[in-house]
């Protein structure tokens, strides 16, 4: 009698729990829009969330450790002049994020490190160049300040964010809306997904499409692609009788799948978050009360299901932490934060070892916040892999950052003669406004400071009562 083998996984148990109640972040009133983006953006720093707003779009952005209930006039990101549909932190500067909108606009902000005292309105940069709303945001992986947009009028463009200008601009590709875009691991080819049901991978240097796939999946509703680590693309879309469904697929040969498997016959679009250090991926359905994650390996069936973290109430979006966000001495090795109709809740996934050593196998070198390469080196055909970090000490993120913007004179044909110099605080003159604004900022830093100092107080007194009662 043979016996069947189980297969060796160290992601075969796999632990999803939510957090507990007092780590959600309450009374967030988030975004209604009917758009299939996942609503919320996260970095080591920042949860960043998009949210009603009357008379534009808005966004809300929270420090991390700020939990529990949300002031109902904590600040926020105002500046678009209608609903906000994507935002995106930016991987190289966790002070960074960019935002699209149905105005037509993206726009990069800087977030700072303390809590602003009024709502942030004056974006670093404004890029306009779409003609219809834009929909889906995407920074480069390893170069600084390269950002993709892609708009309702079907087309695609490469921005350099810190001169504001146009790289690429990729519009005869695409003859209906553009459902989902997505960098390889060194960003030298994009995978999209259209209305037209057709997936195509596209070399946006040489502006073609070097391989195509129609129907990928039968049906009419959205799909969407990833890239994994060994190159191939992992779908998810829609069977001809409305099953949703994933594949697998090696783009050096588009005619037969890798893998293809339905799931079920729910409507919501299924999110795929790929994590390329384990090699798995997790599905998010919008409207579904569970997350499904897979492993995808080189052995047959090639994408193998590990388990589903189920809940009681629907998610309408989802935030995906990057690797140097998690906390390695919990062996977490992802965390989701999960929007809700007033709440965000992280959504912790966990590999339980016995000990408390660092796991080399769970935590590969992984890409850190350095890019890899500037704008113009990638543009004039330079590659590079990301640049990986340790997290044998855990992550810590860097001093605040500032994006510098260098804006050219549209009307001087002349090359710029070196680098500008910015005025200096000392030069410029200082309005009553700017003045009561620092002091402002200057108040809340002192008191933010006052706060911290009264609680390394009070676990001084606790950790003496603690010594004296041992003693």
């Amino acid at each position: 009698m043979s016996r069947r083998v189980v297969r060796q996984s160290k992601f075969r148990h796999v632990f999803g729990q939510a957090a507990k109640a007092d780590q959600s972040y309450e009374d967030i009133r988030v975004s209604k829009v009917t758009w299939d983006s996942s609503f919320c953006a996260v970095n080591p720093k920042f949860l960043a969330i998009i949210v009603e707003a009357g008379g534009g779009g808005a966004f809300i952005v929270l420090p991390l450790a700020k939990t529990g209930r949300v002031d109902k006039n904590y600040p926020l990101v105002t500046g678009h002049t209608a609903p906000v549909l994507d935002i995106d932190w930016c991987p190289h500067n966790d002070n960074v994020i960019a935002s699209a909108s149905d105005d037509t606009t993206v726009m990069v902000w800087q977030i700072p490190d303390y809590t602003p005292m009024r709502n942030i309105t004056e974006s670093i940069i404004t890029l306009e160049g779409h003609s219809k709303r834009v929909g889906i945001l995407c920074w480069h992986p390893t170069a600084r300040n390269v950002l993709l947009s892609a708009g309702g009028d079907n087309v695609i463009i490469i921005w350099n964010v810190g001169t504001g200008e146009v790289l690429l601009s990729l519009d005869d590709m695409h003859p209906d809306v553009i459902h989902s875009v997505c960098w390889n691991s060194n960003g030298s080819l994009l995978a999209t997904t259209c209305k037209d049901k057709t997936l195509r991978i596209i070399d946006p240097r040489k502006g073609q499409v070097v391989a195509e796939r129609f129907a990928a999946h039968e049906g009419m509703r959205p799909m969407r692609a990833v890239f994994t680590r060994q190159g191939h693309i992992f779908t998810t879309g829609f069977t001809r009788m409305s099953q949703r469904e994933l594949g697998l697929w090696d783009p050096n040969n588009f005619e037969e799948p890798v893998a293809l498997q339905e799931m079920d016959t729910s409507n919501g679009v299924l999110l795929p978050f790929y994590d390329p250090d384990s090699s798995i991926v997790y599905l998010c359905g919008k409207g579904d009360s569970s997350i499904r994650y897979f492993e995808i390996t080189d052995e047959p069936p090639f994408v193998h299901y590990l388990n589903t973290f189920s809940s009681k109430e629907p998610q309408r979006g989802m935030g995906f932490m990057p690797k140097r966000g998690l906390e390695v001495n919990k062996c977490e090795i992802a965390r989701f934060y999960k929007l809700h109709e007033r709440k965000c809740e992280p959504i912790i996934m966990t590999v339980p070892r016995k000990s408390d050593l660092f796991q080399d196998d769970l935590y590969p070198d992984t890409p850190g916040p350095e890019p890899a390469l500037e704008a113009d080196e990638w543009l004039s055909g330079q590659d590079a892999e990301p640049v990986l970090i340790s997290l044998r000490d855990g992550y810590i993120p860097p001093k605040h950052r500032e994006l510098r913007v260098t804006k050219r004179n549209i009307l001087d044909v002349r090359p710029p003669s070196g680098p500008r110099r910015s005025q200096s605080a000392s030069d410029a003159p200082l309005s009553q406004h700017t003045l009561e604004t620092l002091l402002e900022e200057i108040k809340a830093l002192r008191e933010q400071v006052q706060a911290q100092e009264q609680r390394i107080t009070a676990l001084e007194n606790m950790l003496c009562e603690l010594v004296d009662g041992t003693d």
